[in-house]
């Protein structure tokens, strides 16, 4: 399994992550909580990562 993108929906405190391999097929479906996120993306390899957010993820 190599991911090569990962979308990233921001939100408050509860964030989601889905990563595709270079084929586009889905490899990973996460929920990460806030102080999960450091730990999380410092053990991937790099990769592009997408970030989405919506209206109250800034609050």
């Amino acid at each position: 399994m190599t991911i090569t993108t990962i979308g990233l929906d921001l939100a408050k405190s509860v964030f989601q992550a889905h990563g595709i391999d270079e084929s586009g097929v889905t490899v990973l479906v996460k929920k990460l909580r806030r102080k999960q996120m450091l730990p999380f993306f410092s053990k991937l390899p790099p990769c592009l990562i997408a970030v989405e957010a919506c209206g109250a993820a800034l609050y």
